[in-house]
This record gives structure tokens, C-alpha cells and sequence, in this order.
């Protein structure tokens, strides 16, 4: 084999290949695209019913019970600020873009990291993928999505969900490893079933890692979301990007203030959860 000639080969490969998939599966990825967007639009569309401020109100009130009043008063204050500066609007469109790509990537990431954690060799298997997964620079998953999907939402939920579902799954997958082996021999010397040592041993002591999984994956989709507001995903992406295209830097700057305000309170929302578990199981 020619070396010379092997890069253009490839990238005739991989050129041939998506376009075989755009001619022949356009079908498919219209009705993919067409559901990603009516979800993300209804849930959009959820949290736009109510005003703001009892948006804010809600996000302070889960706060309070999760992390205590001192963070409800700042998480109240952070989301009327995201308003007071007039982007309401997009703080809901990324807000729901996180939820939709998250809540995707925790419905496969989840049962697959408990099956990997029972069965090593599978985890063994998937590893490699994941760290291809998380190594690549997270904007090379809306090329391939752009040219099956298209420019808009659908595209940027396909890539968040890639880069939100390796955190979930490597951290269901150590929880579940992590059981002591006292725990399970005392359940199997008690004679319980394969299902209730999941139940009642394992998921337990795997919960907490769990939390963190999905902390992880939510931190992962909030920097991706970012990213893809080039893809015209809508939200403070978009805006962000309108803004450094027409040079707009107070635009710019409040978007990302935003971004940071949005991304603190659900962080802190689901390491709450997170230390809730871990208490529960102590």
C-alpha cells in the first residue's frame, strides 16, 4: 500500500460512507431529528409556562430541601439575574437541551455501566470506545451529525448525548464493582435471588458513584451545549456564538455569565443528591 496515497483514500472512505447513509437512511434521520426536536420544543415549552420568577422560585425550593437556604437565597438570586439581563428565554432553551441530552444519555448509559459492572469482560470491551469517546475534541461529533441531521437542534443533542454518556457509564460501572464481597456473601448465604441482590446489596452501595455519573454527564453537556450553538442548537450556545460573530462582547459576556449561573446551580443540585445518597446508605 502506497502511504502517499492513503490519507485521501480514507477520507474518500469516510466521505462515501455518510453520503450512503444521508441517500439511503434520510428517512430515518428525518424521523430521529423530527423526535429529538419535538421533545426538546415540549419540554422547551414546559418550562417557559410558567413566569420566571416562579421558575426561580421552584429552582430555590429544590435547592432549600437539597442544599440548604444559604444556596436556595444565591440559586433564587442567579436565575432572576439570568432574566433581569434578558435571557430568560435562552437560560430555558440550554436548560432543556441539557435535560433532553442528559436524561438520553443516562437511559443507555446506565443499564449498560450495570451490566459492565457484573460482567468485566464487557466493561473491558467497551473501555477502549470510551476513551476515543472522551479524547476527541467534543466539536468533531457535530460534523458527522451535521451531515445526517443537519443544522439545529437534533444535531446538538446526538453530540451532547456522545459526550454526556462515558461519565454515567464508567461510574455505574465502578458502583456496581465497588459492593464488598462480605455483602454478597452474606446475601448469598441468606439465599437471596440474583434480583434481589441487585436490589437490596448492590444498587445501594452503587447509588452514590451513580450520582456522580450523572453530575459528571451533566458538566459534560453544559460544555458541549456551548459548543453547539454553531449548529444553530438555540439557547445561550446561539447566542454566545451570534455574539462573537458580530462582535457583540456585552452580549457575549452576559450569555457566559449565565452559562456559569445555570451550570453552578445544577451542579450543586445533583452533588446534593449525590451526598443524600451517600448518606442514606451510611
Amino acid at each position: 500500500m502506497n502511504l502517499e496515497n492513503f490519507p485521501g483514500s480514507f477520507d474518500s472512505t469516510v466521505d462515501t460512507g455518510l453520503q450512503w447513509l444521508s441517500d439511503n437512511g434520510s428517512g430515518l434521520f428525518d424521523a430521529v431529528n423530527d423526535v429529538l426536536k419535538s421533545i426538546y420544543e415540549s419540554l422547551l415549552w414546559v418550562f417557559n409556562l410558567p413566569p420566571y420568577y416562579v421558575v426561580a422560585a421552584l429552582i430555590a425550593l429544590l435547592g432549600w430541601r437539597l442544599a440548604g437556604p444559604r444556596f436556595a437565597v444565591a440559586a433564587l438570586l442567579g436565575m432572576l439575574f439570568c432574566a433581569f439581563i434578558g435571557l430568560w428565554p435562552e437560560t430555558m432553551g440550554t436548560l432543556a437541551l441539557v435535560v433532553v441530552a442528559t436524561l438520553m444519555a443516562l437511559v443507555v448509559a446506565i443499564p449498560l455501566g450495570v451490566v459492565a459492572g457484573l460482567l468485566p469482560a464487557m466493561d473491558r470491551m467497551i473501555e477502549p470506545t470510551l476513551d476515543l469517546i472522551q479524547t476527541m475534541p467534543p466539536y468533531i461529533y457535530l460534523l458527522p451529525a451535521i451531515a445526517l441531521l443537519g443544522y439545529g437542534t437534533g444535531t446538538a443533542l446526538i453530540a451532547t448525548f456522545i459526550v454526556a454518556l462515558p461519565p454515567a457509564f464508567r461510574l455505574t460501572s465502578l458502583g456496581i464493582r465497588m459492593t464488598p464481597n462480605e455483602f454478597i456473601e452474606l446475601g448469598n448465604a441468606s439465599g437471596v435471588t440474583g434480583w434481589q441482590m441487585f436490589l437490596k446489596i448492590r444498587l445501594p452501595f452503587a447509588m452514590p458513584s451513580i450520582m456522580a455519573g450523572i453530575n459528571q454527564s451533566l458538566m459534560m453537556a453544559f460544555g458541549m451545549v456551548v459548543i453547539a450553538g454553531i449548529v444553530g442548537s438555540g439557547g445561550l450556545g446561539e447566542t454566545i456564538y451570534g455574539a462573537i460573530r458580530t462582535l457583540n462582547i456585552a452580549q457575549s459576556i452576559n450569555a457566559a455569565i449565565a452559562i456559569v449561573i445555570l451550570t453552578m446551580v445544577l451542579d450543586r443540585l445533583a452533588q446534593s443528591a449525590a451526598a443524600s445518597q451517600e448518606g442514606k446508605r451510611s
